[in-house]
């Protein structure tokens, strides 16, 4: 069992307490016995149930769920895993072997003679042909870049770096002196706003700080912490008291179930055992030596007297009906009997002349 109650303090060697390392006060430890004591109360009913529960449904689980599904499986095997192996194994892939060697043979054989025999030798003269002509081309093109290359040098690269040395030059350094004189100008202008935007951002900062800032820590440090500590310390002695009660309850559940167990067990196996060993074995022994065994004596009896009687009509009718043939149709004839072991030679010929006296006979 749990223990409810709290350990009593940790001292020092001097004799006197030692603060805990939580810093759990005295209204945290007088609360806590009688919240565990509700708790327990609360979940002991809920325990129990759900200990029922897990019992009837491993019950379940063993004697109906389990077999049943053992012969869905073997019924879905014998439905459907089966016929689609043996449909696989004997049908789709003998066909599949079947049409992957016609595939060979009519497409793969005669593709590649086309490709060695045909495309190959089609291919490398179409290729001493492209290679011909490209040397032309190259050529061609080389003379033509050479003319390209000196016209453009003398009619656009000349006259273009004249007038980058004579004319853009000048103009550029113009235009970077008025450009500083500028920028000077705006970074006097931008100096002058930074202070009044600098300004402007202090009393806003200080504004806030103070109408927002400095409430919003007051509240929290104050207020909220102590508070979020206070729900955290319940929170904690709730959840250790509903943990506690789930263990009692556990506890209590299994012995309130061991005790229906022997209840059930003293009330009514063991009778029952006691009725079926001493009552009804010796019955039923007395009524198997008694009655059944003699029936079945006389059964096995009147069988075979009844299978004795059927063979003896049996034999009767057949000798009634060999008369009957023998009478209207005489005595069929018999052929002569020859003794296959005996080897050719004089014991042949005494049998064959043995034969032929008795047919003039």
């Amino acid at each position: 069992m749990v223990d409810l109650e709290k350990a009593p303090p940790a001292r020092s060697p001097e004799g006197e307490p030692v603060p805990r390392a939580d810093g759990e006060g005295c209204l945290v430890v007088a609360v806590r016995l009688p919240v565990r004591i509700v708790a327990l109360v609360l979940v002991l009913p809920v325990r129990m149930a759900w200990d029922a529960l897990v019992v009837a449904g491993r019950f379940l689980r063993d004697t109906v769920l389990r077999p049943v599904g053992r012969a869905l499986a073997w019924l879905g095997r014998a439905l459907f895993v089966w016929p689609l192996v043996g449909l696989w194994r004997y049908v789709v892939v003998p066909v599949a072997k079947g049409v992957g060697w016609l595939g060979k043979v009519l497409l793969v054989v005669p593709a590649v003679w086309v490709y060695r025999w045909v495309l190959t030798p089609v291919g490398r003269a179409l290729a001493w042909c492209c290679a011909g002509v490209g040397a032309v081309l190259t050529a061609l093109g080389r003379g033509l870049y050479a003319g390209l290359a000196w016209l453009a040098r003398y009619l656009v690269v000349v006259p273009a770096g004249w007038l980058y040395a004579w004319v853009l030059t000048p103009i550029g350094h113009l235009l970077a002196w008025c450009g500083r004189g500028l920028a000077r100008c705006g970074r006097g202008v931008l100096w002058c706003l930074g202070k009044v935007v600098t300004g402007i951002g202090a009393v806003l900062y200080w504004t806030l700080r103070i109408l927002l800032v400095l409430p919003a820590l007051a509240v929290w440090r104050w207020v909220l912490v102590p508070v979020g500590r206070a729900l955290a310390v319940v929170g904690r002695e709730l959840l250790d008291a509903l943990g506690h009660a789930w263990r009692i309850a556990g506890h209590l559940s299994r012995a309130v179930g061991r005790a229906l167990a022997a209840l059930f067990r003293w009330t009514v196996a063991e009778p029952a055992r006691w009725v079926y060993r001493s009552v009804l074995t010796p019955v039923g022994h007395a009524v198997r030596d008694t009655v059944l065994r003699p029936l079945a004596e006389a059964a096995r009896a009147a069988g075979r007297a009844g299978r004795q009687a059927l063979r003896s009509a049996r034999l009767s009718v057949r000798q009634a009906r060999a008369d009957l043939r023998r009478t209207l149709f005489g005595e069929p004839e018999r052929p002569p009997s020859v003794d296959r072991r005996e080897p050719s030679g004089a014991k042949a010929r005494t049998l064959g002349s043995s034969t032929t006296a008795l047919t003039k006979d």
